[in-house]
């Protein structure tokens, strides 16, 4: 494992993490995966549940080329940046090869049926048992968890896809995990949106040269400046901070 920071993440490629996943899968035992990117470190340093949840997690998988920057000048390099929008497409192929059965929930209105629709038009024996996009402000609502997580059991899923955005769904998986009893947990951001053709993600030239967040920004400004331009610098901070403890 490689340390940035105070979060300890697997050195894995995504083929090493698929198969991890899978060894979760046959122990049954509800099972934690998250995608810590720059962004989530910063708010790390001062969300205590956020930081308890990553540092429980069963699997840690960097998201984002900053981490892997971060990792290399830290002299312990990561093999593979595995973005939450990378594994979610891959898991599915393998899913409908192994018969796994997924669950989809979290997204904007509509996200995950859209999402579902495509792999089923990609996958004719893929397995994705439920959607559901619950409304905003939901988990703050007892009746409407309690609606959400009788639906999962209802189904019974193999994995379970949150795309709520951190660190939202990771507080939520975290809190409601040992209720649904789904062996795979994993929090995925906006991948709904990006399978479904709602959001358009990066190039790939851009994502593998570290400028996905340029495209991002440049698409929501108003939404993301801040987050990218200030809040975010944060993380090199705590980077170089590190290094020079290591000195």
């Amino acid at each position: 494992m490689i340390k940035i920071s105070n979060i300890y993440i697997d050195n894995l490629t995504l083929k090493d993490a698929i198969k991890k996943i899978e060894l979760f899968l046959v122990e049954k035992q509800n099972k934690i995966v998250v995608t810590p990117n720059a962004d989530h470190i910063v708010q790390l340093q001062n969300d205590k549940l956020f930081c308890e949840i990553y540092k429980s997690a069963d699997l840690i998988l960097a998201d984002g080329m900053p981490l892997i920057w971060a990792s290399k000048f830290l002299n312990t390099p990561l093999k593979e940046k595995i973005s939450g929008s990378d594994l979610f497409p891959e898991l599915c192929r393998v899913s409908a090869i192994k018969g796994y059965k997924l669950f989809f929930m979290g997204g904007r209105e509509g996200a995950a049926q859209l999402s579902s629709e495509k792999f089923k038009s990609i996958y004719p024996n893929i397995k994705i048992i439920g959607t559901y996009c619950p409304p905003y402000g939901f988990e703050n609502n007892p009746a409407e968890n309690e609606k959400i997580l009788n639906i999962i059991k209802g189904v019974e899923p193999d994995i379970l896809f949150v795309g709520l955005g951190a660190p939202k769904q990771e507080k939520w998986i975290y809190k409601y995990k040992d209720q649904y009893q789904v062996p795979v947990s994993i929090g995925i951001g906006g991948s709904f949106e990006f399978e479904a053709g709602l959001v358009e993600r990066a190039p790939k030239w851009m994502q593998y040269n570290g400028l996905e967040w340029l495209w991002r920004l440049l698409k929501e400004p108003k939404r993301l400046w801040k987050r990218y331009l200030v809040d975010d610098m944060k993380f090199f901070y705590l980077v170089l901070n590190q290094k020079m403890r290591m000195n």
